[in-house]
């Protein structure tokens, strides 16, 4: 949803005649949108801070935004470097901002209230896939995790709001449309859930496909499985798992046990006769024991995921966990995580080789080295094929015959005649 909130913001700029410069150039905005999530994602945006106002002139102005603005906003706002700090309710309006700010107004970030759904569209972003954001905040508040307090209480877009933003995307080129949100299971518009939206989504008309961003196992309804029939959806999930172990689950304050969890993934299995999850999983949360760690190691290998996001624990302050006992030394937690990251790259490899030789619609999105052309099939799986002319953001059915041995296990195809099943 960050990425999709950068380039909604990154568009809209370019709409009103700013440039995006490179990383090295001199600018006349630095704007750094932030994420709190882990303590990785602090320093990594304080880092990008510090960058920015090294490099900025005295003419320029530096604008933090997102979740560490909310969370650590005093201190922020304290630092003579940075020109603006602005929350995340009022993010949509930074072009308003920065466009008052260089006619010489004396200005103040909440000035523009803005709407956490205030964001136009993303096709002058820095990614090919377009998002539309249909939910934020989330009222789950498990134990571990600081997004509630950033984030605030879960919202849901009213359904003609998305539907308008999904027809606007597919006029301005989109082909594939991934539907986000922080807890899009507890997408609730006056009792319409996610699954009635998805439902209208996918009837909009037009040559494209829909993705699912992360979801929580509880949103996982029989309604929502059947929709993977559509030719537009695309066979994909990110569901979060976090942990192996019911006891860890239970601490975590998850809504889910391993039995609930691995029920979806067997309706979902049951189905669709080929389908590829990929997932969330959290190490060394206080309490957990090796007993613990090894239920995570043998779960993920029986739903097979073809990718893992392996995050070890991170304390934030103001969470509960963060008062637990029993905190995992770091050198554990580093331990496990290599651990549960060799058994990811067996089983991503293992889901590459499930795909060779059959057909699959890959979206070109870059020109990469050596004449080819790289993009995601509709399983969300990263392909290279020789560039024979083809644009980017076409559809093209293609099978893979072989496997790169690089870290994401790319797979090589070649292009095969044939329909692409999302035109529908």
């Amino acid at each position: 949803m960050n990425q999709h909130e950068t380039d909604a913001l990154v568009t809209a700029f370019q709409e009103r005649g700013y440039v995006v410069v490179s990383p090295d150039a001199e600018a006349d905005v630095y704007l750094i949108n932030t994420c709190t999530v882990t303590n990785q994602g602090d320093r990594k945006s304080r880092a990008a801070i510090r960058q920015s106002i090294r490099k900025a002139s005295s003419h320029a102005i530096v604008i933090a935004t997102g979740c560490m603005a909310v969370n650590q906003f005093d201190a922020l706002e304290a630092d003579a470097g940075i020109t603006y700090v602005v929350r995340n309710t009022e993010k949509s309006s930074i072009p308003d901002l920065v466009d008052a700010h260089f006619r010489g107004e004396v200005v103040e970030p909440g000035r523009w209230k803005g709407s956490v759904f205030g964001f136009g569209l993303t096709d002058g972003g820095f990614h090919m896939r377009q998002a539309v954001k249909v939910q934020d905040g989330c009222d789950n508040f498990c134990t571990y995790c600081i997004v509630p307090a950033v984030r605030g209480r879960a919202v849901s877009r009213p359904v003609e709001e998305v539907l308008h933003h999904v027809r606007r995307t597919l006029d301005a080129g989109a082909r594939e449309i991934v539907i986000t949100g922080v807890n899009l299971g507890r997408y609730d518009d006056h009792g319409i859930g996610l699954d009635q939206l998805l439902e209208k989504v996918l009837d909009v008309p037009g040559d494209y496909r829909v993705r699912i961003s992360s979801m929580e196992p509880e949103g996982i309804t029989d309604r929502f499985v059947a929709l993977f029939g559509h030719p537009r959806l695309c066979p994909h999930l990110h569901l979060c798992l976090q942990s192996g172990s019911d006891r860890i689950l239970l601490g975590m304050r998850r809504f889910y046990s391993v039995a609930q969890y691995m029920n979806r993934i067997a309706a979902i299995k049951a189905a669709h006769t080929r389908f590829h999850f990929t997932t969330d999983v959290i190490v060394g949360f206080p309490g957990e024991t090796d007993a613990d760690f090894a239920e995570t190691l043998s779960v993920v290998r029986e739903v097979g995921f073809g990718h893992i996001h392996t995050f070890k624990y991170s304390r934030r302050s103001g969470t509960r966990a963060d008062q637990m006992d029993g905190h995992v030394p770091g050198q554990v937690k580093t331990e496990r995580s290599r651990q549960l990251r060799a058994v990811g790259q067996e089983l991503k490899l293992a889901c590459r080789e499930d795909v060779l030789a059959v057909p699959q619609s890959l979206l070109t999105e870059r020109v990469g080295p050596a004449g080819t052309l790289s993009g995601y099939t509709e399983y969300y799986h990263p392909v290279a094929i020789p560039n024979n002319g083809t644009p980017v953001n076409q559809f093209v059915p293609i099978r893979a015959v072989d496997i790169k041995p690089d870290s994401d296990y790319t797979l090589v195809g070649e292009t095969i005649s044939g329909r692409v099943p999302c035109a529908v």
